[in-house]
């Protein structure tokens, strides 16, 4: 059994080795700086705006701290919409180059003639990169939090900050995906260049074009003005199955629901369903239980690049150059 306490073990020596490797790269440091940058100008768009934001009657009203990471008045993204913009770049720079780059320069088949096991290499660059991920989003949302208490004067409450805590742990989750993503095309490819543009190519892909591909289906099959409401229904129903194939709708409806307790489904629903509701906060765990398909369809994406990459490199030949 390994002693997680144990840092001389060759896992956690590699896991510290990549993690000092991120942190003094150039582009973690550019990438960071960027990030850094619109974490702020959100920051102080929306403690510019929130005044406005609260509205007589709104049900989220009273969760002041929440709106620092959800309002925007158009000007800039806010919080968790640069996370969802932003958070698959982190994650693609982390990874593109994570194993061509060792074979090209010929340090991986030294590492792997090491007495150590072959999948402590790839688990503990998956590693490493996740804690850097992790630290990155949890002082970004902390930060945000410290500024907005500076501000506002308000403490956050227990639920706002357990909230908080679980938004931020789904954006881990999130950029974990591609993160995973990009290490599985830098064992495909031995070209530190490919890899990086086949990984944009996909985030591209969901970003932009794959809404354009769904609205075009749905006009080509948006039911007629004699339709029922059954039949309306299953086609929204249809519709928004057919747009959660995309990580960040996915995200988007996670984070949506837990930074904004009012929401209380996620899918269309009737007029039978709707009446007699009341508009009114959800607890917390209620949030999560709404939440909890798309938490696990994100789960479950970044657990299947992971096996993949997993595979790839154990069945990777490597020679010595």
């Amino acid at each position: 059994m390994i002693n997680i306490a144990n840092t001389h073990h060759p896992f956690w020596v590699i896991v510290k080795k990549e993690i000092s490797d991120n942190v003094h790269s150039w582009r973690f440091i550019i990438l960071i700086a960027i990030i850094a940058l619109t974490c702020m100008g959100s920051l102080y768009e929306a403690l510019t705006n929130i005044r406005t934001a609260i509205k007589p009657g709104d049900p989220d009203g009273s969760f002041l701290f929440l709106k620092l990471f959800t309002v925007s008045d158009g000007t800039m993204p806010s919080f968790a919409m640069f996370i969802s913009f932003l958070g698959p770049l982190l994650g693609i720079a982390l990874g593109f180059d994570a194993i061509n780059s060792e074979q090209n320069k010929g340090t991986l088949s030294r590492i792997l003639s090491q007495p150590i096991h072959r999948d402590y290499l790839i688990n503990a660059k998956f590693v490493a990169a996740l804690i850097v991920i992790g630290i990155l989003l949890y002082a970004l949302g902390f930060l945000v939090m410290g500024f907005g208490l500076i501000a506002i004067g308000i403490p956050p409450t227990f639920s706002e900050f357990m909230r908080v805590v679980a938004f931020l742990f789904v954006g881990v989750v999130y950029v974990a995906f591609w993160l995973n993503l990009a290490i599985f095309f830098s064992i495909q490819f031995k070209q530190a260049a490919t890899s990086a543009l086949a990984c944009i190519a996909v985030w591209l892909f969901f970003s932009v074009f794959y809404t354009m591909i769904i609205n075009l289906i749905g006009k080509a099959l948006s039911p007629n003005e004699m339709a029922s409401e059954y039949q309306v229904i299953s086609y929204q129903r249809f519709m928004l199955n057919l747009l959660r194939f995309a990580p960040s709708e996915l995200f988007n409806e996670a984070t949506m629901t837990l930074l904004m307790p009012s929401v209380r489904s996620l899918g269309p629903l009737t007029m039978e369903q709707v009446e007699g509701a009341i508009p009114s906060p959800l607890p917390l765990g209620q949030s999560l239980m709404v939440v909890w398909p798309q938490l696990t369809g994100m789960i479950a994406s970044t657990v299947i690049c992971f096996g993949l990459s997993y595979l790839s490199f154990m069945r990777k030949e490597v020679r010595s150059r």
